[in-house]
């Protein structure tokens, strides 16, 4: 989470005790936030007892919303768990689209289960046509640069089989917003098995941190750079500034 103590609270609302069926493990990580984030976490925590261990993390620098993946992925592969689902923290996505395939165990078949905002059966809420045109554009330009149907190049809400995360291949990918991109494209090359799933998308009281257009060139320009040459691309350091170890402290727990 990054500046969204007005949403964090309903994303915590979303994990029921149907929800915490399905999972081992929550934790939050705190991107060095400037709200009151840490605090409104901290109380609903303590107000409500969820039934699976649940806490807190805070960076200890600013890596940005890929950074902060990053953090969450060596945690998971650190205490071995199976997979990792993503849910941001500023309230775009509901994690209950997820739960009529953890109940049928659909994901087992994936190594990169994602959420698609922009295939059949999904839905979306106070977004632009013009945004959403733009979205279907880039879709289908990634789709012909990957060789698998993309539908989405980041939403908030995604899983992943965790011993695909053992050899950090993701660790030289951007550390901002275009890391999922990058994830996409890294999909293509290392022959992931992907699969997309239909959510709900929803634009209310959320910030953007997307400048549009400026984001349109650059993303246009990893993909072409990926599909002139994807073996440089994957070994390609893209970060701005190299992290050498991406690091977080529990500030909180509920056990």
């Amino acid at each position: 989470m990054y500046n969204c103590e007005k949403q964090i609270v309903r994303v915590l609302g979303q994990i029921t005790g149907e929800v915490c069926g399905y999972l081992s493990e929550v934790i939050i990580v705190n991107n060095r936030s400037t709200d009151n984030g840490e605090r409104v976490v901290r109380q609903y925590l303590s107000e409500h007892k969820l039934s699976v261990k649940c806490s807190l993390f805070r960076n200890d620098d600013n890596y940005g919303l890929g950074g902060s993946h990053k953090v969450a992925f060596q945690y998971a592969v650190d205490h071995g768990f199976d997979y990792v689902i993503v849910l941001h923290g500023d309230d775009q996505g509901d994690i209950s689209n997820i739960l009529p395939y953890l109940k049928k165990r659909a994901y087992e078949k994936y190594d990169c289960f994602l959420g698609a905002r922009f295939m059949k059966g999904s839905k979306l809420q106070g977004y632009s046509g013009f945004r959403t045109f733009g979205n279907y554009v880039y879709n289908f330009l990634f789709t012909v640069g990957c060789g698998y149907p993309v539908y989405d190049l980041g939403s908030g809400l995604n899983m992943y089989k965790v011993s695909l995360l053992k050899d950090k291949f993701y660790l030289r990918y951007k550390d901002n917003l275009i890391f999922n991109y990058c994830m996409v494209l890294g999909a293509a090359y290392y022959k992931h098995k992907v699969r997309f799933f239909p959510i709900v998308w929803r634009e209310d009281d959320q910030v953007s941190n997307v400048k549009m257009v400026s984001q349109a060139v650059t993303v246009l320009k990893l993909l072409v750079s990926f599909m002139i040459n994807r073996k440089k691309f994957v070994e390609a350091e893209h970060r701005d500034q190299v992290v050498t170890d991406y690091t977080a402290q529990i500030i909180y727990t509920n056990e």
